[in-house]
């Protein structure tokens, strides 16, 4: 099984910037500013060929009994219970301080193997202020840099050293035999997903507003508090991802922080959780835009929508909040939706209520739907077909004396799909008649949940004079 180590230490003391250097990403947002990491955050590196699952986590309080700091506080005792071992991270600059003290002694409560590590200490490997360390009780020191990278492949060592040994280590051949057949059959999965994307873990980001309930609809679908739900808008501040299965079926969940308008954002950490989130939707397979019932249709929302249209992404309309909206205000929803939303009408539309898990059986099954939808092989046979008879039912307009003639079409790419039209003077459909073949091609091939790009390329007129 493969070991966990997470990473706890008081707020600004470098998690995130270990995190990022252990697993080579910029995966974790990083800025000198204390209680940005809030939820747990898992990441991978190999130590001699040995897989290691990394986790950060936010600043650890674990006196404070109330707020969104308590809530931080169970997001890093959960990371500590499920790890083999544990990395406490101190700060040589600020020195020890009471809340070192205070987590240290909930450390030796746990009984995890423990590995103290002493960050920001550039050049200063054997400085004298490393003593004043030892009174956490938790062995020798051992001082870092994780923004220079100073003495973090030793960290590494002894972390390999200190976690439990690797299961089938001392026995014989036979589970090295079962290894080799477990890599080959891992192999074999793999090059098959690579023909079939279907069967890759789903990736699923969950987009909207602030304060919206996206953490919530994580955490119920889930079926634990894997992520901060907190009644405070910007609770979630970076793009947290959550494996989980759901019917036999694996999903990569993607909390992401809310968007609000441009003018709104004022902070520096806070356009870097925008940036997040957008490259969160671009990086889906799948994005659910999470609506407010009690607030309605906001410009936000549009904005959003309108980049994941615009990125080719799957998209699944709910409505949060439903039960706490009464008769006239869900009417007044869908109107808005129709009215600020009609970009996305090919989208499905679900109510749900991410507090009590009504709706959330639906959302999922649209959510798979669209999937397959933006991953749909559609034949060239059928595809000139069907736009032979929408040609036959309604002819593209005249311009001036000539009429786009549609000839054939096969399919020019996947995600979302792309339908080639061949044919003469296609550089004059109108957009309206793009619109109708759209119609008719989802609803031939069943295209609900995924955009669909139509590309025109005419032929040249062999007859036509050349002078």
């Amino acid at each position: 099984m493969t070991p966990i180590v997470s990473l706890v230490g008081r707020p600004n003391v470098g998690k995130s910037t270990l995190f990022n250097r252990m697993t080579r990403s910029r995966d974790a947002i990083v800025a000198d500013m204390p209680g940005l990491t809030r939820d747990r955050h898992y990441g991978m590196l190999r130590m001699a060929d040995r897989p290691v699952i990394v986790v950060d986590t936010g600043g650890f309080e674990p006196v404070v009994d109330t707020g969104i700091v308590h809530q931080m506080a169970r997001q890093t005792r959960q990371a500590i219970a499920e790890s083999d071992l544990v990395v406490f991270l101190v700060d040589l600059r600020t020195g020890l301080s009471p809340q070192d003290l205070h987590i240290a002694a909930e450390l030796r409560k746990t009984g995890k193997p423990i590995v103290l590590a002493v960050n920001k200490a550039e050049g200063r490997r054997n400085h004298p202020a490393l003593a004043e360390f030892h009174e956490l009780g938790l062995g020798e020191p051992f001082s870092i840099s994780a923004a220079h990278g100073d003495s973090v492949p030793d960290l590494l060592e002894r972390i390999l050293q200190a976690l439990p040994p690797e299961q089938g280590e001392a026995s014989t051949d036979l589970p090295q035999v079962a290894d080799a057949q477990a890599s080959a059959d891992a192999n074999a999965g793999a090059a098959e997903a690579s023909a079939a994307p279907r069967v890759h873990s789903l990736r699923l980001a969950i987009a909207g507003r602030p304060n919206v309930g996206k953490s919530t609809l994580v955490n119920a679908l889930v079926g634990e508090e894997r992520v901060i739900a907190f009644d405070m808008p910007g609770t979630t501040r970076d793009a947290i991802e959550v494996p989980f299965e759901r019917d036999g079926r694996k999903f990569t969940l993607i909390d992401t922080a809310g968007l609000r308008r441009r003018g709104k954002v004022f902070e520096a950490v806070e356009r870097f959780s925008v940036i997040k989130t957008l490259q969160a939707i671009e990086q889906a397979n799948v994005v659910v835009l999470l609506l407010d019932a009690t607030e309605g249709v906001s410009d936000q929302d549009a904005h959003i929508a309108s980049f994941a249209v615009e990125a080719g992404r799957a998209l699944v309309l709910a409505a949060n909040k439903w039960d706490a909206v009464d008769t006239y205000g869900r009417e007044r929803l869908m109107v808005a939706i129709r009215q600020r939303l009609p970009f996305v009408a090919f989208a499905r539309f679900h109510s749900i209520s991410a507090r009590t898990g009504a709706g959330l059986n639906g959302l999922m099954k649209s959510v798979v739907a669209a999937h397959a939808a933006a991953y749909r092989k559609l034949p060239t046979p059928k595809l000139t077909r069907a736009i032979i008879d929408a040609v036959a039912q309604q002819q593209p307009p005249r311009v001036g004396p000539v009429r786009p003639k549609l000839r054939y079409a096969h399919q020019g790419g996947t995600n979302p799909p792309i339908i080639v039209i061949h044919g003469t003077a296609l550089d004059r459909v109108p957009a309206t008649y793009t619109r109708y073949l759209e119609g008719k091609l989802r609803e031939k091939f069943d295209l609900a949940g995924t955009p669909l790009r139509l590309e025109y390329r005419s032929t040249s007129n062999p007859y036509a004079r050349n002078d």
